[in-house]
């Protein structure tokens, strides 16, 4: 499509609702010692907030998806929105780490899963040649999210307590992702009733799917780990809470330049085997925190992490697209994205009840490395299987 056509609206649009949502989720790291302090909980118990929010909006983002492909992505999320504003609002009276599984668990994960799948599918039938810039550009709002939430809840603890900043996110979250919610559209070609591209039932036979879900899986594993531990990492080396809160936002930073420069490195190198790329960065930066205890490797850690994890959330809408064309691109990330549920699950709550036994991370860091290998190991047995296969097969 033409630049300046509503496509970049569209792109502006997903960048915010993505922007709000995973503020809201990432701002977790700000949180994490006062709910250990207030509440008198583990490390594994106040993680498990976190693991069963991500676990619920990667989940509900085929739910999110299927329904945005048959109603559209602008009541969907405007679903969600509603979702995170009712869910930091109670996460702000909540009295028990239980209490917060109720509120802030659900409520974020339903929000999240329900602004994030159908706004990257959105983006999609928009753009061709450049669709991978254009989906880069709007799912940056992740990694902008990733680091003004843990900023601004910290900012706002520090002025209102962590009850207030609750409080002061809600309403952000109203005023910005509501705006953003009623602005996104989904293209017109969609509303057709023959729209080129594979079924999400033949999909979901593919070996292509299979092998791309289990890379999610895999990764997520260690992904997340940084994302809620690195903060307390920092701490028990003597760094001060706000050191530990600006390394989990240099991931952000890191994920921002990731999502906005793959689009030349994926035409150059190709999508596919950038994805392995970014999964085998994934797993050798894990090695560096393993290693490291000075802040400056600390920080080179989260920057350098945080761009391979951008880049290859980019990518990952792209090569759907590619494989399977746009009849049932939004369903067909959202099934994906229940394979980065079960990864995201298990992987910071385990690292949390590793740190409670053994009193160390290194456990979960070094198993966290080793699934993002074998993550690239299943896009590689991917790229080998459809060399020989024709593009959005079981129409």
């Amino acid at each position: 499509m033409k630049p300046g056509g509503y496509g970049w609206v569209v792109v502006a649009a997903a960048f915010t609702l993505m922007f709000v949502g995973f503020a809201s989720a990432y701002s977790f790291a700000a949180f994490f010692t006062a709910f250990e302090s207030d509440f008198g909980a583990s490390r594994g118990h106040v993680a498990l907030v976190f693991s069963v929010a991500a676990f619920l909006w990667f989940l509900c983002g085929a739910p999110g998806g299927v329904l945005a492909d048959r109603f559209g992505p602008r009541r969907v999320a405007l679903a969600g929105v509603a979702c995170l504003v009712a869910a930091l609002w109670l996460a702000s009276i909540a009295g028990s780490v239980e209490m917060l599984y109720l509120t802030y668990s659900i409520g974020i994960g339903l929000g999240v899963g329900l602004v994030y799948v159908p706004s990257v599918g959105a983006v999609q039938p928009w753009f061709g040649a450049n669709r991978a810039a254009a989906s880069g550009i709007a799912v940056a709002g992740i990694g902008a999210g990733n680091i003004a939430g843990p900023l601004l809840a910290a900012w706002w603890i520090e002025l209102f307590g962590w009850r207030g900043a609750y409080v002061a996110l809600a309403f952000f979250v109203l005023v910005l992702g509501g705006a953003a919610a009623f602005l996104i559209r989904g293209h017109q070609s969609l509303r057709r009733q023959a729209v080129a591209g594979t079924t999400l039932r033949a999909a979901l036979g593919s070996r292509a799917f299979w092998l791309l879900y289990l890379s999610l899986a895999f990764s997520c594993v260690g992904l997340f780990v940084p994302m809620v531990h690195l903060g307390p990492y920092a701490q028990d080396l003597g760094y001060s809470q706000a050191q530990g809160v600006t390394l989990v936002s240099l991931i952000g930073l890191g994920s921002l330049l990731g999502r906005l420069a793959i689009g030349g490195l994926a035409d150059r190198l190709g999508r596919s085997r950038s994805l392995a790329a970014m999964y085998a960065g994934l797993g050798a930066m894990l090695l560096v925190w393993w290693a490291a205890s000075a802040w400056w490797l600390l920080a080179l850690f989260a920057v350098v992490f945080g761009i391979c994890y951008g880049a290859y959330v980019a990518l990952l809408p792209t090569i759907v697209m590619d494989l399977y064309g746009a009849r049932s691109v939004s369903g067909i990330i959202g099934f994906l994205y229940t394979g980065a549920g079960v990864g995201t699950l298990v992987g910071p709550w385990l690292a949390g009840v590793a740190y409670d036994a053994l009193g160390a991370y290194d456990l979960p860091i070094l198993a966290g490395a080793l699934f993002a290998f074998l993550a690239a190991a299943c896009v590689l047995a991917m790229m080998r299987h459809e060399e020989a296969q024709p593009r959005h097969r079981g129409q």
